[in-house]
């Protein structure tokens, strides 16, 4: 939910998806060009700024979306630094930084913010419907298409599901107490499931209803000023690259 407040309300929201799927496509080449940690740093911050400078997305929301595949990274970081072996003893565990890899840890960690930022960018500027009409444009499989479609509904299903149902709990005082909670949270899980699988299951039903007959389908959108939007994507793609290739 947090990811679509940004796509619809940021200033970008009228922009061509395809230039601003562009200017992504270049953020990940640069990240993936780019040699040096440092480089690599200056990318993502250039990436992050334009998110939330250009397009508007509050900082509070931005930091809310990355904070979780940070602590990801991080935890892959440590793994990759820290090597565990055991000892003389089964008892005995030797812990070892490996110093010798930690630049090629660190440029492999800068990338992948690189990328981040870069995909970050894309998915809080652009909603998911325009980026199914953009991959439907290139030609992307119908099959696959209607696989995320479905997708997408059936979170904002489970999504509804989670707060009437929280909501109906809340109004019983069903959370009064730690002891109310753990049922409460039990009771909710056991409900999510059913309700999750009968409303799949409705639309199920409803896709055969329609024998299948083409592919799911949103209405199109039209968005002015396709080719300056374009250069001017090109354009902030080719310095990103431009200054991922120069060598520290």
């Amino acid at each position: 939910m947090l990811i679509e407040q940004c796509a619809y309300d940021n200033r970008w929201r009228r922009v061509n998806p395809a230039a601003k799927a562009m200017f992504a496509l270049c953020g990940l080449i640069a990240a993936f060009v780019s040699r040096s940690p440092l480089v690599t740093c200056c990318l993502t911050v250039i990436m992050a700024a334009v998110t939330v400078l250009g397009a508007g997305v509050p900082l509070s929301k931005y930091l809310r979306a990355v904070t979780p595949p940070l602590l990801f990274l991080a935890v892959s970081a440590a793994t990759l630094a820290v090597s565990v072996s055991r000892g003389g003893s089964p008892e005995q565990l030797n812990v070892h930084l490996e110093q010798a890899a930690l630049r090629h840890i660190a440029l492999t960690c800068t990338r992948s913010l690189g990328g981040l930022a870069a995909l970050l960018f894309l998915s809080l500027s652009t909603p998911v419907t325009d980026i199914i009409a953009l991959l439907r444009r290139l030609r992307v499989p119908e099959v696959l298409l209607d696989i995320m479609t479905l997708c997408y509904r059936t979170l904002f299903v489970f999504l509804e599901a989670l707060h009437d149902t929280r909501t109906a709990q809340a109004a019983r005082l069903g959370y009064a107490t730690p002891r109310l909670a753990m049922r409460s949270l039990g009771i909710l899980t056991a409900n999510l499931t059913i309700q999750v699988w009968q409303r799949s299951s409705a639309l199920h039903q409803a896709a055969l209803a329609r024998n299948n007959d083409g592919p799911l389908c949103f209405s199109g959108q039209e968005y002015p000023r396709f080719g300056r939007a374009m250069i001017v994507a090109l354009t902030g793609g080719s310095v990103l690259i431009t200054l991922a290739a120069v060598k520290p």
